[in-house]
Formats: C-alpha cells, structure tokens, sequence
C-alpha cells in the first residue's frame, strides 16, 4: 500500500522471522538484508537481499530507497547507518544508541554517568591486565569479564570464581570486570518507547539460564516480585529507556539481590529473548510494538492476557547436522502449548533451534506445561 513505508530489516534470523510474521498482518512490505536465503526470516520477508550486514557498503546499497531500517542484531556496520541517517533514511534505533549499547563499556560508564545502579566494574584492555590485577591483589574472584564488543547468547562471559581461573579461563580483547552480584533472581523488562516520544512497559518477566550454555532457558511471566518490588522494577526500566532517548524496543536485564537491590546488567536494543512469550499472552506483542514504536504509530496494549512459561529449544549436546525434531507430535497435544520453530537447517549443541510457550490458568501450570514440552521435544541432528 502506498501510504505504508518501506521497512528494511539488518538481518534474517528468528528475531527478523517474526518481525516479517507480525509485519504481515498488515501487509506492510518488509525488506530484510543477511547472507543466505536458507535463514529463518528469508521466506517471510517481502523481498530478501543477500549480503552481509557488517559490510558499509552492503548496507548502504540495500536501504538507501528505503523508509525506516531497523535491526535484529547490535553487531552491524553503523557507520552505514549513520550515513543513511544524514541522507534522511529514518534509523531505529538511532545508530549512536547502537554504539552505546553494543559496546559493554560504554553501556556502563552511561549508567554510572546517568545515576543509574548498576554493579561496580573497571574496564581492562586485554585478558594480561586482568591477569596482573589478580596478580598485585588489586582485583579478586569472584568476578564477572565480559569482552566489550561482540558477545551474543552467552558468548563474550568468563564467570571467574577461583584464584585458580586466573589465567586460563580469561577472556583476551577489551573487557570490563565486574562484581560478581549476590542474585535472588534474574528479570527483565522490555520497554518501547516510539518516535513521538509514548512509552509503555511490558510485564516483568524473570529468567532462569542455562548452566552449560549461560543463556536463558526458561522464562515465567508474571515474576514472582511482591508489588513494590514488580514497580520499581518497571519504573527503572523506563528510567534507561527515558534516559538514554532510544526509539524502538528496550529489553533491559535486571539483577534483583538478596537485599532487595535492583541492579541494571546490561540492554538490548530490539526485540530479545525474553519477550517472546508475548506473541501469545500479551494483548500486543513485542514484534508488534516495536513495528509500532519506528514506525510513528500508536503503542499497543502491553498487558498480560494470561500467565506464561517460555522455553528456548537448544540444540542437543552431542549432536551436530541436519536438523530433526524428536518428540514435535507429541508435544502438539498439549493444551496451550505453542511451539515457534525457526527453520535452522543444521543444529549444533546449544544453538537457539526455537523456543516454546506454555500458558495457563497459573504460573505453575504454565511452567508444567512448558516443562512436560521440554522433556518431550529433543533436537537433533538426522541421521544420513
């Protein structure tokens, strides 16, 4: 239609798969840019560019007749960005927003600079000078380095607990160290906030990760938080979207300590992880909303519609190849059970194969559900 502009997404995984699903109901025509026409959002989108996101001039070459451009992923050529910005192609979110939170660093000298709480942390420029901190006792386990730049499901994290992890399990390039948090539970909240400035909150949702793969596994939302505890946290999410001005989707991840204490650990600036169960228990999902939020338009509902448990489904341990679902009959004959498959032809241990949402009339029986699911559904790799 003529009075819808012309959407471009940087990148075709999962996260642009359901931008192009929820774009669809609209008909409004989506154009995605990534490697290979074998990736999730490829057969979604209204015309599929091969090339590669990190690439200016790639970049530039796919959305320079374009509208607004958005992204699934931080880790893109924004200097491309930032000149489709000056040549007046609307960029959400906005490219130095990009720059911000795709460099660790960065991300919490903001907080500090903004009042905003969050664990305390030193920055380092290679794994030999957080060596030498161990070392002269400036620095002592157990602690947290992440690399500054690059990390991805779990990827770019070394937990360091024991003296005797130092140096082996360090991770090399710039980083920062941060306090290993005294954690009661894991949240987030994702936040939009649209290009006229509205902004609304989706319900708290708390996260259990995977203790191999160090990304999340399971998600319940409503959070067990008492109401207080439930509103700070929602108040503090607006506070960093607010503060930081973005257009678009925040997912922000919180720590909440045995004292009570919330704690920002780190955003993402589009649609994430923990909002996938909002396809189907939220009256707008987070696609939905962040389509609403670039484009100008009016925010939908946040609210829950019913309680809901989340699982990611992960590639087996043990298995490398063309992908085969174990178990998906069985799995369909559960009540309110929705299983979101992301077409990944090869899986390989740990990948994000999919994820799962099991609703119900109660958190724990959306959790049985989901959790039944995931004892049947194993991904593995078809044998020749």
């Amino acid at each position: 239609m003529s009075n819808f502009p012309k959407l471009g997404i940087l990148g075709g995984g999962q996260l642009g798969k359901m931008l192009c699903q929820a774009a669809s109901e609209w008909h409004l025509p989506v154009y995605v840019l990534d490697k290979d026409e074998s990736f999730p959002a490829a057969p979604y989108a209204t015309v599929f560019e091969r090339g590669n996101f990190r690439d200016y001039d790639d970049v530039i070459a796919f959305a320079r007749n374009l509208d607004v451009v958005t992204i699934e992923i931080e880790h893109i050529d924004t200097e491309a960005l930032h000149k489709l910005e000056k040549q007046g192609v609307k960029v959400y979110p906005q490219p130095d927003k990009i720059d911000l939170i795709k460099d660790k660093g960065l991300q919490k000298q903001f907080y500090v600079e903004h009042g905003i709480a969050t664990t305390d942390f030193k920055l380092y420029g290679t794994k030999e000078e957080v060596n030498r901190a161990v070392e002269k006792g400036e620095l002592h386990p157990p602690f947290v380095q992440k690399t500054r730049t690059g990390g991805y499901d779990g990827q770019g994290v070394a937990v360091i607990r024991y003296r005797e992890d130092v140096p082996d399990k360090l991770l090399d390039g710039p980083c920062l160290v941060e306090d290993m948090a005294d954690i009661d539970k894991e949240l987030a909240v994702v936040v939009a906030r649209s290009a006229t400035g509205e902004v609304k909150v989706f319900p708290t949702v708390e996260m259990e990760f995977h203790p191999t793969a160090n990304l999340v596994e399971f998600l319940i939302c409503p959070a067990a938080l008492d109401g207080d505890t439930d509103g700070r946290a929602s108040k503090l999410a607006v506070d960093v979207v607010q503060q930081m001005e973005i257009v678009g989707l925040l997912a922000v991840e919180l720590f909440l300590t045995n004292d009570g204490e919330l704690l920002v650990n780190e955003v993402a600036p589009r649609p994430h992880n923990s909002g996938h169960h909002t396809i189907e228990a939220c009256a707008t999902s987070q696609y939905e909303q962040h389509l609403r939020a670039i484009l100008g338009l009016p925010l939908g509902d946040p609210s829950l519609l019913r309680p809901a448990a989340m699982i990611n489904l992960l590639g087996a341990e043990g298995h490398t190849g063309p992908t085969y679902y174990d178990g998906w009959t069985d799995v369909l004959a559960i009540p309110e059970v929705h299983p979101h498959l992301y077409g990944k032809a090869d899986t390989r241990p740990f990948r994000k194969m999919g994820h799962l949402t099991a609703l119900g009339d109660t958190v724990a029986m959306a959790r049985e559900r989901a959790a039944r699911a995931q004892s049947m559904l194993k991904i593995i790799a078809r044998e020749a």
